[in-house]
Formats: structure tokens, sequence, C-alpha cells
């Protein structure tokens, strides 16, 4: 996610619905409907230690949720678990698993590397991995990846899809020749970043009729695509919009947005090996299909998100 990205995951990257959608999952965290160990004050409590993991969350929809993956996918390894959700952006959680305070973190690779290091250009998940470890506090471990992203994207609204014949399986290469005749939508930032209209220029040869200035795959960016004000957009792979609207998300195999990778950042000193194992498990099962369904239910359907993870670890054999 580029613009506003996930180098700080501020609540305005989920604005409109979505916010609403964040403030129902609080809401419901705060009402007693998720987990009965998580602290109604995200900082209240002592330092992780003992057998008790700590399993922290950004104050956004998605994080609760896949903490609440984290959370139970340890518990079902009979792991010690208390939770401290919807705690901010990465500038408290960061110094908070430093110091101990979490011990788990759902992170997204990109993000975390422009965090700590914005010069960092790496080509793989690997490389980007590796960039992360040469910069990170030695008192934390990056673990596996998931194949589950969250990053910004060219998609199209069904009746262009239609029109031209476009899968989820298609390329942004593939407007090349369709392009000319339609209008884009994003943050004003879109249209001049290289992770943007200059790089669908420069990497897939893409160049659109026009460009009109949204927000950044908020509600006025799904609102356009929708409507067929604009016919491609810049949303965001897990927006639950896509699924909503059957809209369709074109693959990026040049990375031209990067990697935004779903990870776990742990404390490694209150992490057993166990410990370690059953998140990598929970990576090595999560992709952006389902992470997509998983937001769906939460921000869609209002369903409880600590329901949605154990029912997800479930259908994954993981519980």
């Amino acid at each position: 996610m580029v613009t506003t990205a996930k180098s700080s995951r501020p609540s305005t990257r989920r604005s409109g619905a979505a916010a609403v959608a964040l403030a129902a999952a609080t809401a419901l965290l705060a009402a007693g409907c998720g987990s009965d160990d998580k602290s109604d004050d995200p900082l209240a409590g002592e330092k992780s230690g003992g057998d008790t993991v700590v399993v922290g969350s950004n104050n956004f929809a998605e994080s609760i949720l896949i903490a609440d993956i984290y959370g139970e996918a340890l518990k079902a390894k009979g792991i010690k678990v208390s939770y401290k959700p919807n705690i901010g952006s990465r500038e408290t959680t960061y110094g908070l698993l430093k110091n101990g305070s979490i011990t788990v973190l759902p992170e997204y690779n990109g993000a975390l590397l422009a965090y700590l290091d914005a010069k960092a250009t790496p080509k793989t998940v690997a490389a980007t991995t590796a960039a992360i470890n040469a910069k990170l506090d030695k008192k934390l471990e990056l673990l596996e990846p998931a194949a589950a992203q969250d990053k910004d994207s060219v998609t199209i609204n069904a009746a262009t899809a239609k029109e031209h014949g476009l899968t989820d399986k298609s390329t942004i290469a593939d407007l090349k020749d369709i392009a000319p005749k339609l209008v884009i939508g994003g943050s004003p930032e879109f249209q001049t970043r290289q992770q943007g209209l200059k790089g669908l220029k420069s990497v897939y040869g893409v160049e659109f009729k026009s460009f009109k200035a949204l927000d950044a795959g908020g509600p006025l960016t799904q609102a356009a695509l929708k409507k067929n004000t604009v016919q491609a957009a810049d949303l965001f792979t897990t927006d639950p919009t896509i699924t909503k609207e059957k809209f369709v998300v074109l693959q990026d195999p040049e990375n031209l947005f990067g990697f935004e990778n779903v990870q776990p950042l742990v404390y490694k000193s209150s992490v057993s090996k166990e410990a370690a194992a059953a998140l990598n498990a929970v990576s090595a099962k999560l992709d952006t299909a389902a992470l997509l369904d998983l937001d769906a239910q939460v921000q869609l359907e209002n369903k409880d998100p600590l329901d949605v993870a154990k029912s997800w670890l479930k259908s994954a054999g993981l519980d």
C-alpha cells in the first residue's frame, strides 16, 4: 500500500466504510465479543514474560483479524496467549516490540522495510526479508512471510472486465491496447509516482486516456469505479469492495507495486521454537484470496474477527 503506505499504516488508509468497519471491530472487542483475555487498554499490563505470548495489533481491522489468527494458532499448540489489540501505528508498535511489551505483531514486509530503510528497493520477497533483517533491532526476528499480500493494484470494474475479456489471471500488461480508452482513478500522488502512472508507462507501456484524482483507495475511488466514472483504479488488494462489486484485480508480474506480504514480527527471546513453528504454519496457509475473504466477513458481514479467525484456522487444519 504505497500512498500513506504501511510504513505507518494509519487509520486514514482505511477511511470511509472501512473506518466504520474498524470501529465495529473495535466495538466488538470492547464489548467482549472477542477473546476474554484481551485488555481494554492496549498499552496496559506488564511486559511479555514467562510462558505467555502477548499478541499485539495495529489500529485497523485487518491487523486485528490477523492478530487473532496468530493468537488462536498459538493457543491450539497449548501456548498461553494474551492480546493487546488496536494499539496504533508502527511508530508505537515497533517500540513496544523492542522493549518486550508485546511479543508478536502482524507486519507487512514492504512497509516495514520502508520504515527501517526508505531507500531499499528489493526485487524479491527473499531480498525484502534480507534487507529487513539487516536493519532490524537485534532483539526482534521476522518469521516466514505468507503468500497473502495487501498492496496497491490496478483494479478494473466488472463491466470493463467483461467487455475486454479480462479476468483475475490477466496482467497489467494486458491493458496496453485498451488503456487509451479508459479513465483511471486514484490518489493525487498516484499520477506522479513511479508506483503509479509513471511506472505503469515505463514498466508496462500502459497509458490511460485520462486520470481522475480521488482518494487513496477509499470510498471516493470505490464509488467512482462502481459507477464507471473511472474504469480502472488504484485499490488495495484485500479491500472487501473487490469481492462485493466483482471488481477484477490485475496481476503485477513485474512487481511495480513492490511486496506487502503479511509476516509475523516477534520479540525473539519470548517466542519458543514451537510458537515460531505455529506462526510459520499460518504463513504457509494464508494467501491473498483467503485474506480477502476473511476481511470481507469482518468488514462487510460484521462478523466477530475472533470467530472468523477460529473458523479459518479450522478450515486450514491449524486449530
